[in-house]
């Protein structure tokens, strides 16, 4: 399958301006979300293979734009930055603004070059490039969830799903040649189904709030909460009033048997929402991504997201021959960024 950092064994060198490229491309690789803006040096090399550098995380709210933040990278860096750029943004990236839900910056992509002084950029969305670094990582970047113990395949559709503060939904498309496209969807807004009497409960207290239920409000990380007090409320116990890291810790911890009781509710969903978009876009093969899918790895394996993943019906031996994997590499979006820039400048 893939090289050492995901290219294909036999790629053709990278073609630009008439010429095979023989020297590296250097860029800064930038993903940025509502609280951190996370910077690193990468290096496309002669034969596509990327290098990614030490990262550097600061925080939004220490600085008054996106081109103040570029400039301390630099300072922190000590030298002139390379004239290329890749950023992820946590949004939308169409149209001639870009603004963030939690943090005042504002870009507006036709500026780029002048702003920050450079040649050639890059914008993507953040669970696109989250996309291309499932397409471009190396298999040794991956933990295996269920279905067959093997790679993931090298032709067809991997659907990936990330649950985080939203939830993510893309899919890419393998050729298997070693070419790939990825498409970001809004899949994490498609309707809320519950499969159980629990879960119809979840259902309508989120209902009491919200006139439509996605299933970004059973998984996500937030979402935690509802699950977790509904539960509560089900065995008539004081609701705690808990935000969501501390459940998850609770959970994770075993601590608290409810919080616990919340986490394997929130796998179950998990499995369930996963193998749905698998079947809609006919997956090959399938991700999990996003930090908190990382975090929860140990109690996701152990839990009954497999079960709920098979569980389609007719369909459950079909689904029981899908690899599912989570994604472990600690900087996706920095990496699936200087990923999206080689696709398209090298």
């Amino acid at each position: 399958m893939g090289g050492p950092l995901g290219w294909a064994q036999g790629s053709p060198l990278p073609f630009r301006g008439g010429a095979f490229v023989t020297t590296p491309t250097e860029l800064v690789a930038v993903d940025i979300g509502g609280t951190h803006a996370r910077f690193a040096l990468a290096t496309v090399g002669a034969d596509g293979a990327i290098a990614l550098g030490e990262p550097i995380t600061l925080h939004t709210k220490d600085h008054a734009s996106f081109q103040t933040a570029w400039e301390d990278f630099a300072r922190h860096l000590g030298r002139d930055l390379p004239p290329a750029v890749a950023i992820a943004v946590a949004g939308p990236v169409g149209g001639e603004v870009i603004r963030f839900t939690n943090n005042p910056w504002i870009i507006r992509p036709a500026l780029i070059p002048e702003k920050l002084g450079v040649e050639r950029h890059t914008l993507v969305n953040d669970f696109a490039a989250v996309g291309h670094a499932v397409a471009r990582v190396a298999d040794t970047d991956f933990v295996h969830l269920c279905g067959p113990d093997e790679g993931l395949p090298a032709e067809g559709t991997i659907t990936i799903v990330g649950p985080g503060t939203g939830l993510g939904v893309a899919h890419i498309w393998r050729d298997g040649q070693g070419g790939y496209r990825v498409q970001p969807t809004e899949g994490g807004h498609i309707d809320y189904a519950p499969l159980d009497t629990i879960e119809d409960r979840i259902l309508a207290r989120l209902r009491q709030r919200f006139r439509r239920v996605s299933v970004e409000r059973v998984v996500s990380g937030p979402a935690i909460v509802d699950i977790y007090e509904t539960l509560a409320a089900m065995e008539d116990k004081p609701i705690r009033q808990l935000d969501d890291r501390a459940i998850w810790q609770l959970g994770t911890s075993g601590e608290d048997s409810l919080a616990a009781a919340a986490v394997d509710r929130f796998c179950l969903s998990l499995g369930a929402v996963a193998g749905d978009l698998a079947l809609a876009q006919g997956a090959a093969g399938v991700v999990i991504a996003g930090g908190l899918g990382l975090r929860i790895r140990q109690t996701l394996m152990q839990s009954g997201f497999a079960e709920r993943f098979r569980a389609k019906g007719r369909f459950e031996a079909l689904m029981a021959a899908l690899p599912v994997k989570l994604i472990t590499h600690p900087q996706p979006g920095l990496f699936g960024a200087a990923a999206a820039f080689a696709k398209e400048h090298c």
